[in-house]
């Protein structure tokens, strides 16, 4: 039975990520990824000093986070591995992570993601009455996570963060995020959550409406490159069926024993204890899992919404904890399995700051939001 359903979840999937990742396809090729690259690039520099300037890591670095930004998942690993070989280039001790490397994989760890559409995918499927509602809160998440993640490292490396042109990016980003929190502070929690919603929905069709203007403005053949995309999607969902099959079968056996629940009793127990509102320990598996497997997370929040609700507190909450954060663990090993570096020195301990900094994040902005 769990291994239809995962069946039926991921078949349910293949169109809209068709859709979203044949429109994202449309705005790479007409040219936005780039765009975001030349807007963050004097801010890397900053960042990253040790790295010569018009270096081509710098570029490959921000074309990676900007894809990441995106949603370009499929865009953005390739993208980091080539960065990472070109820091590599330059690193003084092969053996061992430099400052600029760790700097680069924390803020990948961190994912600041500014259209998560997979999860609004997920949401859709598991019948949420609009799968969008997530969106400011996951944003708001994810900008708490990058930060934290910026401010250990900058603490271990002795980045100057108040240099003029970091803090005139950071302020402006900051200012953003708080205008966004003025804002909703000053509604009740019923017209917050139909603000959000109809901010996201209109953020995204605005984004739709940029990328083909911009192609036809660039003379980008639309239609191929969407569905260049959307071939990308159908693979996609088509990769993830059994990977989702064995995670939601593994998750439904766990369940089932009942050390799940043992366990998740034991810790809201605990919670209560401490006169603490209980409810975000549903969405914990999720949370804990993040850090570790990017498919185990997105089969917890799977399972949390399959058990709760989509628009259940819990399965709100674990869409907002899988879009806050990267896998670290993941990401490390990939990044620097790349170039073979055995000292990851500070990279670990960073990237856990700014994932359960997320974390945190998203338990707080979600009683916030739909508390």
């Amino acid at each position: 039975m769990l291994s239809k359903t995962a069946f039926e979840i991921a078949l349910g999937l293949t169109g809209i990520l068709a859709l979203w990742l044949g429109i994202m396809k449309i705005g790479e090729k007409a040219g936005f990824i780039q765009l975001l690259a030349r807007f963050l690039s004097p801010l890397f520099a900053r960042l990253m000093p040790e790295v010569p300037k018009d270096h081509p890591a710098l570029g490959s670095m921000v074309m990676n986070i900007a894809a990441n930004a995106l949603g370009l998942d499929n865009a953005a690993t390739p993208l980091g591995i080539k960065a990472m070989k070109e820091l590599q280039s330059i690193n003084p001790e092969p053996a061992a992570a430099s400052n600029a490397q760790i700097l680069f994989l924390v803020i990948n760890t961190s994912a600041v993601t500014l259209f998560p559409v997979t999860i609004f995918t997920y949401r859709a499927q598991m019948g949420a009455a609009n799968p969008t509602d997530v969106f400011i809160p996951i944003l708001i998440a994810t900008y708490c996570s990058t930060l934290c993640g910026l401010f250990a490292v900058s603490y271990v490396q002795k980045i100057n963060l108040f240099d003029r042109i970091i803090l005139s990016y950071f302020g402006a980003f900051t200012a953003l995020i708080g205008l966004i929190l003025i804002y909703f502070s000053s509604l009740d929690q019923e017209t917050m959550q139909l603000q959000s919603a109809l901010i996201s929905n209109f953020i995204l069709f605005s984004l739709v409406i940029t990328f083909i203007a911009g192609a036809l403005v660039k003379k980008v053949d639309a239609y191929s490159a969407f569905v260049e995309g959307a071939k990308e999607g159908f693979q996609t969902a088509v990769t993830i069926i059994p990977f989702l099959v064995a995670m939601l079968v593994a998750i439904g056996v766990f369940r089932a024993s009942g050390a799940l629940d043992l366990l998740m009793d034991v810790v809201r127990h605990l919670v209560e204890l401490m006169a603490f509102d209980s409810r975000f320990i549903d969405a914990l598996p999720t949370a804990l899992m993040k850090p570790l497997s990017g498919s185990g997370a997105r089969s917890m929040m799977v399972d949390t919404m399959q058990t709760f609700g989509a628009d259940s507190f819990a399965g709100r909450l674990a869409s907002i904890v899988q879009g806050s954060t990267e896998t670290t663990f993941y990401v490390l090993a990939v990044y620097f399995g790349s170039v073979k570096i055995k000292h990851i020195r500070h990279a670990l301990s960073c990237g856990l700051i700014a994932d359960f900094g997320g974390i945190f994040a998203s338990v707080f902005i979600c009683y916030w939001f739909f508390g």
